[in-house]
Order: C-alpha cells, then sequence, then structure tokens
C-alpha cells in the first residue's frame, strides 16, 4: 500500500492540484458534501497507478465523494465533463471548467507529467474556473445570468420542465426567501428599538443607584416578535409547486427563531425540524420520510382541526401571521373548513393564503373550500412564480 498512496499531494505537481481544486469546486457546486479529508484523500489517489486508468480513477472517486444515491446518480456526468471532455448534460452544474481550447483532459495531463517543468507556466494561466479579466466573456455571462434569473421570476412554476430551470428556480425561491428573512427581522429590531424614552420612571429607579440612570425604561408594552406559522398544502393538485414552495418555506425557518412549518395532504405533520436543516438537499431528505403519502389527496378542513387542537396553543400567538400555501381544493365539507378558519382567526394576528391557482387567467375562487375560507382570510395572493412570491413581503413588513 506505501508503493501506492503517498502521504502528502506535494508529489502531483501543480497542475494536477489545480484540476482537483477545480473537481472539488464543481463538486461543492453541484451540492456535493466535500471536505478537507475527502480531497486529502483524491489527492493520494491522483498520486497512485490509478491515474493511468481513468475508469478505476472514477470508481475510486465516486466512492471517496458519493454520500447519497442523488450523488451517485450525478457524479459520472460531472467526471466526464470535467476530466475527459465529454460535455455537460442537461441538469448537471460543472464549476471550474473552461471552454478555451487550452484546457487539459486528464489523459493529456498524463502525457504531459513527464515534461511537467515546461508547462508549468502554461497550465498555471488556466486555471480551471478563473476568469480572465482581459476578455469580453465574463461580463456579457453575467449579463446571461442575470436575464436568465429575471426570466424564471416571471415564469409559471408549472412551465417549468427542464431540470436546469426547476433547479435554479429551487434555488432562487430559497436565496428570495432567506432575503426577506434578513429583512423582515431587521425591520423588527429597528421598530423595537425606536421606542421613546420614559424619562420619569427612568429617574425614579436611578434613586437605588444613587442618581445613576443604569436603568433606561422605555414607554409602552414590548410587543412580541412576529412569528410566522407555515401550512403547506402537499397534495397532489399541487405537485407542480411543492418543491419550489418547499425550498422557498426552508429559506424563511433557516435560522428563523419565530417559525414554524406544517406539511399537509390527507394528514398533518410537523416538519420544522427537517427544515431547520442547513443544507437543503439534507432537509428534503428529512421531510419526505416524515410526510409519507405527499402527493395524494387533500383534507384541509381535517388537518386545520388537527392544528387548531393540537398545536395552535403553542405555536400561536397575538403576533402570529398564518401563511397557507394552497390551491383550496378540499375533498372535505366547506362548511367544516370554515368552521376551522374562523377559529384559527380568532387566535392569531393575519391569515395569509397564498393560491398558485390565482395567477392562472380567468381563475375564480368560487370552488367550495375556497369560497368558504375567504371569508377569515386577510391577505388572499397568487404564488404561481417567483415575482408573486416576492410581493408577501411588503405585507409582512406592515404587521
Amino acid at each position: 500500500m506505501s508503493g501506492l498512496f503517498l502521504e502528502t499531494s506535494a508529489d502531483i505537481g501543480p497542475i494536477l492540484r489545480l484540476r482537483l481544486a477545480g473537481f472539488v469546486r464543481s463538486l461543492r457546486d453541484s451540492g456535493f458534501k466535500v471536505g478537507l479529508a475527502e480531497t486529502r484523500d483524491a489527492s493520494r489517489l491522483l498520486c497512485s497507478r490509478m491515474i493511468q486508468r481513468p475508469g478505476s480513477l472514477k470508481a475510486a472517486f465516486r466512492s471517496l465523494f458519493c454520500g447519497r444515491l442523488s450523488d451517485w446518480q450525478r457524479f459520472d456526468d460531472i467526471f466526464d465533463a470535467y476530466w475527459i471532455n465529454k460535455g455537460v448534460k442537461s441538469g448537471v452544474k460543472v464549476a471550474g471548467t473552461s471552454t478555451r481550447k487550452g484546457m487539459k483532459t486528464i489523459r493529456e495531463l498524463i502525457d504531459a507529467s513527464g515534461n511537467r517543468q515546461e508547462t508549468i507556466a502554461g497550465d498555471v494561466e488556466r486555471l480551471p474556473g478563473e476568469e480572465d479579466d482581459a476578455t469580453d466573456d465574463a461580463p456579457s455571462g453575467r449579463r446571461e445570468g442575470a436575464s436568465i434569473a429575471e426570466t424564471l421570476c416571471k415564469v409559471d412554476f408549472r412551465h417549468l420542465s427542464d431540470p436546469e430551470a426547476v433547479k435554479q428556480a429551487h434555488e432562487l425561491a430559497e436565496r428570495l426567501a432567506r432575503a426577506m428573512r434578513i429583512r423582515l427581522t431587521r425591520r423588527d429590531r429597528q421598530k423595537r428599538k425606536g421606542r421613546k424614552l420614559d424619562l420619569r420612571r427612568t429617574i425614579r429607579r436611578s434613586i437605588a443607584h444613587g442618581g445613576i440612570p443604569i436603568d433606561l425604561v422605555r414607554k409602552g408594552p414590548r410587543e412580541k416578535q412576529l412569528r410566522l406559522v407555515i401550512l403547506l398544502d402537499a397534495s397532489g393538485s399541487m405537485n407542480n409547486y411543492t418543491g419550489v414552495f418547499t425550498r422557498f418555506v426552508h429559506g424563511l425557518l433557516d435560522s428563523f427563531h419565530e417559525a414554524e412549518a406544517f406539511l399537509f395532504h390527507t394528514r398533518l405533520v410537523h416538519v420544522s425540524s427537517a427544515l431547520s436543516e442547513r443544507d437543503a438537499g439534507r432537509a428534503l431528505d428529512r421531510m419526505g420520510l416524515m410526510a409519507q403519502g405527499i402527493g395524494g389527496g387533500t383534507k384541509i378542513g381535517a388537518a386545520l382541526a388537527d392544528f387548531n387542537r393540537w398545536h395552535a396553543a403553542r405555536v400561536v400567538h397575538s403576533r402570529t401571521c398564518v401563511l397557507i400555501l394552497s390551491d383550496g381544493y378540499d375533498t372535505g365539507t366547506p362548511e367544516a373548513l370554515g368552521d376551522e378558519m374562523a377559529r384559527l382567526r380568532r387566535r392569531c394576528r393575519r391569515i395569509v393564503w397564498l393560491n398558485p391557482l390565482l395567477g392562472w387567467q380567468g381563475y375564480e375562487p368560487t370552488a367550495g373550500g375556497m369560497a368558504a375560507a375567504l371569508p377569515h382570510v386577510d391577505f388572499f395572493a397568487p404564488a404561481h412564480n417567483l415575482s408573486s412570491l416576492e410581493g408577501l413581503e411588503p405585507y409582512l413588513a406592515r404587521l
């Protein structure tokens, strides 16, 4: 074994070391969990004779870098695109690669290993993923990326069929939610800081400290922080929207203490613990295990009854905004849904209902369940694309 692996990565040379760094960056950009230990082991593999056999090297790298089933399914495409120049298939993100002709494949690196010192300078100028400031490709690439994001913001989620577009929409939804969360919590802190000083009570309290106003007393009762409780419909009729909504909710709940999330279809499931995972992939995997039966029928009235009975007293107070993401299709009776909505409305501050069908041309909320729920809803808005989700922030900021 000592002849196969070396203790350090110094012997692989600067060319392979830079290429390995670019490959690791590609895997991380594609959602792989790659740390320093895996990178060090990969450099040892490159020191071995395995580099002479790309097929064996691919299998070794696959075992080293893939910890989930989704990683195994995508790894071969990323490896081939980066090391063998077979191109990038749809839905595979490969960062650190370049379209310039000077980039070397793994076979070319092997052939050049005997004459490494003469080619170091040329290869350093062609670092994987390094942008050339002197060319006009980078600005145009940034403009193209911005235009793609702007287009995705206006596209109805049900019209997204390309895997890469769906993936970008999911990432944009989570990024939007995190930006909203940061701005909303910052405004809430500033609002609490803005209360006026109660001079009389401050002076009275300072007597115990020899007249020194150590404790400043503010006027008015201290308001509770706005709490967000999210109820996400995961029934079959919401299949085109559930994925994006889940990433949006994950972005809101990430490091947001005053928030709870529930998922419902034919039953109600508390998923806050799953969505509190920082890694989006792991959060969705955990939520999928907890919410068995996803994609089936919808019993909104029964789910709200369970919520009001078992969870509302714990998670809902006078500063709570309940956010419901659903198309309003309910297999139960409209009367039961209306009664549960009324009970919930008496307990919370606001009820916001985001309906993706509201963005469809000609849609009217005349279905039995939706019509029964509307009288108890404070804010009824569409949620069929990213722009409509962004419109939620001004309303929450006023609460």
